[in-house]
């Protein structure tokens, strides 16, 4: 049987029944859910109805100004401590275009109706409200309308500290003549606290800022309703609301006016409780998508949520949200409250549903009990053969790792060769495939000695043919196409000389011996000798002023510097400049090699210290020495005989190159014999 068929099976036989009854329970929590919401969302419905019905008093259409309670008296000095906690909610009455740079608080106890005035000005221009030029200094004007009547005041102040408010016109009715507060500023701006009798409470009020530095961002105050949580809106709430459920009406800015009831679970006797594993496992595995906001859950003066936008725009809405005992989800409904065609506010209605995970309970129980011993069974089959199909898999990626050794040879032979299955299909191609790879780099590597070999005598052959043809009578016409050949022979020559170099160096890097000698005198020689070559660049030298002692061969370390500054100079504008650092790490030492000009091309970055790779445009054109790319293969087959690495990067203005060696030090010959 082939190891698909294996692996099939016995993932069949472990996952096929728990996911089909999984299937099953979350489907059977996906209908019982959406009755839910459908009878919440009625409830809703019929309690809005009923609201209208009996002429409740709904919140009135348009933006209010919202009254929030206060449990302890506020103290009338200017500073506002006491309204930290109201803070979040204060609401902007500034103009378009800067909202918050007028905020007002209001907030009444038992005795007083408290403001709480936040105006953004950094100018300073004022005066008392009774001062003639009061106007056309910073001010604020409060107006106040109750019973028909309305009144005007002007705030101002010379000066921080208390202050007393002009009254503007007669015709006040019940409203107080007077008002006090107190004035504070600071480098922001000024906070007007002042507060009025609750029995004198107006039924609207408004309030404008004039900037004396900037009159364009003074407002044009307009009469805005107030509102405030109403205990006779909440018992009225009370006689039509569903039974354990929490309802909440809401204005149509957001703001809390009243509440009945609270988030409970209808009553169920001990042994109906669901177990904390079935609680849990409806939680992650039955119910995970509960996308009901967060903000629904606390009783907060102003909700912010997307089902109450919602429901404020007409389209009921409904919800689930995790609740505050694991496993338990709370069903939230929404539902607008309209009057006479017009959306005036927004019931939220809450249920807490651990009923649902009751229900889901049993069919879990029913669905471990079936599927336990099929789970153990099947499980331990499937840990053993998983088991020993890991241990050879791990061995067939540990052989294909170790297939193939830095140089590019390939050693070892792949495992499971001899097995029947895929994996032994697998391991014969694998073998195949490093076999031919090993062979393909043999060829690789001897065919430089190889051309060279045997391109010499046809060499020789075609410029011995070309020094006797110009010793007979040429035409001149002809001469110059003998000149060509001539020159394309001296390039082949060329080329092939340097293909036995490239081999020649290899044996040569190989076979280096090793000595002590401070690294810093070979590096700052090298630089020093490069100096008249570069000209007209400039060529820099970084190297520690101590000695760096070094084991290794310097001779092989000043032929890579000499192919990284050859490489450097081709690429390095005339008037640009070649830097060269020596540089003390932690496991060893870094040369680098930088140099101004274009950046490395990306996808070539990993390839640079490859045999036969070159980004050389055009080389050996025009009778240039040809580049075959070898040179930068040297400097890898440096850095490796020295225990290290060769890199390049761009630098980090992408205005030039740094080629870097990292190296270690070649080992010790004393050190080996001792092993």
């Amino acid at each position: 049987m082939s190891l698909r068929r294996k692996l099939l099976l016995v993932a069949l036989t472990m996952l096929a029944l728990p996911w089909a009854g999984w299937q099953f329970v979350r489907q059977m929590e996906v209908l019982l859910r959406q009755g839910q919401e459908q009878t919440l969302i009625a409830s809703g419905k019929a309690l809005a109805r009923s609201l209208a019905a009996i002429g409740a008093e709904l919140p009135p259409l348009g933006a209010t100004l919202y009254v929030h309670a206060l449990d302890v008296p506020v103290q009338i000095d200017g500073y506002g401590d006491e309204w930290a906690a109201l803070r979040a909610y204060a609401q902007n009455l500034g103009p378009a275009q800067d909202a918050q740079k007028l905020k007002v608080l209001l907030g009444a106890d038992a005795q007083w109706l408290n403001l709480m005035i936040d105006v953004r000005d950094t100018t300073r221009r004022r005066a008392d409200a009774h001062d003639p030029d009061a106007d056309r200094a910073d001010h604020l004007t409060l107006t106040l309308a109750r019973d028909g009547a309305t009144r005007r005041y002007l705030i101002a102040s010379a000066a921080p500290g208390s202050f007393d408010a002009l009254a503007l016109g007669a015709d006040g009715g019940g409203l107080p003549l007077t008002l006090s507060g107190e004035w504070q500023e600071d480098a922001a701006g000024y906070h007007v606290e002042l507060r009025l009798p609750v029995a004198q409470m107006p039924e609207r009020m408004s309030l404008g800022v004039f900037d004396a530095g900037n009159p364009a961002g003074s407002t044009t105050p307009e009469t805005l309703p107030l509102l405030r949580y109403s205990a006779n809106l909440a018992r009225e709430l009370g006689q039509f609301a569903p039974d354990a459920t929490r309802t909440r009406l809401v204005s149509a800015d957001g703001w809390l006016l009243a509440e009945h009831g609270r988030i409970a679970g209808a009553p169920a006797q001990p042994q109906a409780e669901p177990s904390l594993f079935a609680r849990w496992t409806y939680r992650w595995l039955i119910a995970p998508s509960l996308t009901g906001s967060a903000a629904l859950a606390a009783s907060m003066p102003r909700i912010d949520a997307a089902e109450l936008w919602q429901a404020l725009s007409g389209v009921p809405a409904a919800t689930w949200r995790a609740g505050l005992t694991p496993g338990d989800v709370v069903l939230v409904a929404t539902v607008p409250l309209t009057l006479r065609g017009e959306t005036r506010g927004a019931l939220v209605v809450e249920q807490s549903n651990a009923a649902l995970a009751l229900t889901t309970d049993a069919a879990l129980k029913r669905l471990g009990a079936i599927s336990l011993g099929v789970l153990v069974l099947a499980g331990g089959v499937l840990f053993a053969f998983a088991t020993w199909l890991s241990v050879r898999i791990r061995r067939l990626r540990d052989a294909a790792e170790r297939a193939l050794a830095a140089d590019g040879r390939v050693e070892g032979r792949m495992p499971l060769t001899a097995a029947t299955d895929e994996l032994g299909d697998l391991a014969r191609s694998f073998q195949q495939l490093l076999d031919a790879i090993g062979a393909y780099t043999d060829y690789l590597r001897t065919l430089a000695s190889k051309l060279s070999h045997e391109l010499h005598t046809p060499l020789a052959i075609v410029k011995s043919s070309l020094d006797n043809l110009e010793q007979q009578p040429i035409p001149g016409s002809a001469r110059a196409y003998v000149a060509r050949a001539r020159d394309g022979t001296e390039r082949l020559v060329a080329i092939v000389r340097a293909m036995s170099e490239a081999s020649r160096m290899e044996r040569a890097i190989a076979s280096a011996d090793a000595e002590d000698f401070n690294l810093s005198d070979v590096v700052r020689g090298c630089a020093e000798s490069y100096r008249a070559l570069a000209v007209p660049r400039t060529v820099q030298c970084d190297v520690p002023a101590q000695p760096v002692p070094f084991h290794g061969a310097p001779e092989l370390i000043a032929q890579a510097l000499d192919k990284l500054f050859d490489n450097a100079r081709s690429f390095t504008p005339e008037s640009g400049w070649i830097a060269l650092r020596l540089t003390v790490v932690e496991d060893g030492v870094e040369i680098g090699v930088a140099n101004q000009g274009p950046p490395l091309p990306a996808t070539m970055q990993g390839r640079l210290f490859d045999s036969l790779v070159s980004l050389r445009e055009g080389g050996g054109r025009g009778g240039e020495t040809p580049h075959l790319g070898l040179g930068l293969y040297v400097v890898r087959l440096v850095a490796e005989r020295h225990g290290g690495a060769a890199s390049a990067h761009n630098l980090p203005g992408r205005d030039g190159v740094e080629f870097v060696l990292r190296l270690a030090g070649m080992p010790r010959e004393t050190a080996l014999r001792g092993r």
